[in-house]
């Protein structure tokens, strides 16, 4: 199998053997792929190409085989490098880590390519981009098959009540709960969650649907922690001591 200038983003490379890279990549029609950068790293031959393979420059991609690691063959700049500083590079490495955490390998995803690619961008050029990060996990989730929808009790399917009390269940959804047996922090307000599903993921709304998130997320992802999640902690708390 060939593939040539495919739509691609970098998600994550760590050296492999003597000059090389392995690649783990976000591509349009083939999903996950893992590639190999051969010689990548050596200055004189592949110079040119370790400074195009960087995390959210947009990129065309050629590769080819059918071993789980495909050779690259050859790589061009599809768009220009986002300038991600401070907290948005943080949030940049965060959809990269939940991408390479949770997608199967060749599992195409062309939305949620093209989502990523929109968040990207937003991230690189609007004030606010908390609704954007919310947009994203939420069409991740439907893209791995986890969607669920904050309007609806998962359970009984009956419409969320303005005035009800629901909690996260990773094979539901929201379902509603007794307060007295669920902890404030694991609860949501149904008037929250109406907010949200009519797509108000900042002000009012903001805290809950980011909680919500984290938790539904979570809640697939597994024990270990996130990586650039602990990265963005200390950038802060290193902020805060200066």
């Amino acid at each position: 199998m060939r593939v040539s200038l495919q739509p691609a983003y970098l998600l994550h490379s760590r050296p492999y053997r003597d000059s090389s890279l392995l690649l783990d990549m976000f591509t349009a029609e083939h999903g996950r792929v893992s590639l190999i950068g051969r010689g990548a790293q050596r200055r004189s031959r592949g110079g040119s190409q370790a400074a195009l393979l960087q995390p959210f420059r947009p990129l065309l991609v050629s590769f080819a085989g059918r071993a789980e690691q495909k050779p690259l063959l050859a790589v061009e700049a599809a768009g220009a490098l986002p300038a991600l500083r401070a907290e948005r590079l943080f949030s940049g490495l965060y959809l990269n880590e939940l991408l390479v955490r949770l997608l199967q390998r060749h599992d195409p995803q062309q939305p949620l390519f093209a989502l990523y690619g929109a968040t990207l961008e937003c991230l690189a050029t609007k004030p606010v981009v908390d609704a954007d990060l919310r947009r994203f996990e939420f069409g991740l989730l439907d893209a791995l098959g986890y969607g669920f929808d904050p309007a609806h009790d998962g359970h009984s399917g009956l419409p969320v009540a303005q005035n009800g009390w629901y909690q996260y269940q990773a094979e539901f959804g929201l379902v509603a709960c007794d307060t007295a047996a669920v902890a404030s922090g694991a609860r949501f307000a149904g008037g929250d969650l109406l907010g949200i599903a009519a797509g108000h993921y900042e002000g009012e709304y903001g805290a809950a649907a980011k909680r919500l998130l984290r938790q539904a997320l979570a809640s697939h992802l597994g024990e270990r922690p996130l990586h650039s999640r602990e990265l963005f902690r200390q950038f802060r708390n290193a902020g805060r001591q200066q």
